[in-house]
Order: structure tokens, then sequence, then C-alpha cells
């Protein structure tokens, strides 16, 4: 038996998500069932991250282990022929020690979200950013950004559903970035990077932030946000379609 490292882009449109579920189409149920088609093996395919309904990956992280004797070259080629038509594609696959677990050995996350700023919305990139009809300031949304980093509890940032043990997580980064698009207005880029992080903690963040930029809050709403502790005082959960998880750290 091998185990194989993969690192995978997809679009989380049609998904319900990463994990497997009776409720509709799973990325792990689609590599599962590639893994099936190309070596015959029921297999378990663990991810890093378990992304959400409609939230993308370009470095998403996964392992499986594989009984069938293969070239190594070929593991990719075969499991993108089998995950087709699906929109996932494996960038690489390679042979790792049996300890490795894609989640469990994990250092690191990084996630970026996407908001586009224009009045038209997009339509090449229609589910993949979140689209804000109005401009928002880039400079208010780092002031806010900024008073999150460090270690906290995030208990503010936190989905109800949340089933991590303690609210208290170290926020390594959050930086804001932009493109000016021209005609095809501002691309807003909002980098998070922590060990891990709270379900749904950074789509809360970016849905609070968006206050920021549009000059409802001060990045002092920010901090009293945080501070109580309490979902109902930050600000609402940006929409999945905008995030992707870039990276993962080992």
């Amino acid at each position: 038996m091998t185990r194989y490292k993969l690192i995978l882009e997809y679009d989380g449109s049609p998904f319900v998500g990463w994990q497997r579920q009776d409720n509709g189409p799973s990325v792990q149920a689609a590599l599962e069932e590639a893994v099936f088609g190309f070596c015959g093996e029921h297999t378990t395919v663990q991810g890093a991250g378990r992304t959400d309904t409609g939230v993308h990956a370009t470095g998403q992280v996964a392992h499986v282990d594989i009984e069938k004797r293969v070239e190594v070259s070929t593991v990719a080629k075969a499991l993108n022929a089998h995950l087709r038509p699906a929109p996932i594609a494996v960038l690489s696959a390679e042979p790792v020690d049996d300890d490795f677990h894609a989640r469990f050995s994990a250092q690191g996350r990084r996630y970026l979200y996407r908001i586009l700023c224009r009045p038209a919305p997009p339509a090449v990139e229609r589910g993949q950013v979140w689209w804000v009809p109005q401009q928002l300031d880039p400079a208010a949304l780092q002031a806010g950004a900024d008073r999150l980093l460090g270690r906290h509890d995030f208990t503010s940032f936190r989905a109800s559903q949340c089933q991590a043990a303690s609210p208290e997580k170290t926020l390594d980064e959050l930086r804001i970035e932009t493109r000016d698009r021209g005609a095809g207005g501002l691309e807003i880029e909002i980098h998070a990077a922590a060990r891990s992080f709270l379900h749904h903690q950074v789509r809360n963040m970016v849905g609070t932030l968006k206050f920021v930029g549009q000059g409802r809050w001060s990045a002092d709403d920010v901090t009293r946000a945080l501070e109580a502790r309490d979902r109902r005082a930050a600000g609402p959960t940006a929409p999945a379609e905008g995030l992707y998880l870039t990276r993962v750290v080992y």
C-alpha cells in the first residue's frame, strides 16, 4: 500500500462542499469514485480543509491510500481522467510516509477572499467573486483587519455549528490587496493565514470588514465586536463564492 499526497484545484460551485454527504455531490466523493475507477479500490480520501458548499480551492491537499502498484507519474493523470467532467483537477500526486495526514499534519492554512466592486454584476466570473456594487475603502478595510490579528477568542466570528473545541485562534495574517481592473471595476483580495480556522471564520470576518469598507463601521467597532464574544455582535457571513483555499503548509 502507498499513501499519496494530492494537491487539488476545484470549482466549488456544483458541490455541497468537500465532505461526502447524502444531499448532493461532494469533492471527496468525486475523488473516491475516481480512485475506484482507476484501481477498483474503495478508499477514503482525507482532506486538509472541509470547505463548505460553493467554496473553491487552488491548493487543497488530500491523502489517499492505494494498494495497487502503479507508476507514480500516472496517478494524477489517471485520477484526472476519471474525474472528468467534474471541475476538479489533481495538480500533483506524490508518495508520502504512512504517518502523513493531510489534515492533522498541517501546520497552517491560507485563504483568499475575492470581492469585485463595480456597478455591473460579473458575467464571466459569476460564482467566483462576491459582487459588491459600491466601492469599498481599502485603507479602512486594512485598518479593520489589523484589529483581528493575533490570538483572540473568535466567538463573534464563529458559526453556531462549529465543532472546534475552543474558539481561540491565532490569526497570523489578514492582508488587503487591490487590483484596478479599469472598466472591469476594482478587485479586492483579502488574504488570511492561520494554523487553523473556525467554521465560517474567514467569511464572517469578511462580512464584518465590508461594513468598515462602506464607512458604516470604524476599526473600533471591529474591536468591540471581537471583544463581545457574541456572533450577533459582528457582521454578516460573506457568500461562499468568493472564498478560496489557496495553500496548506506542512
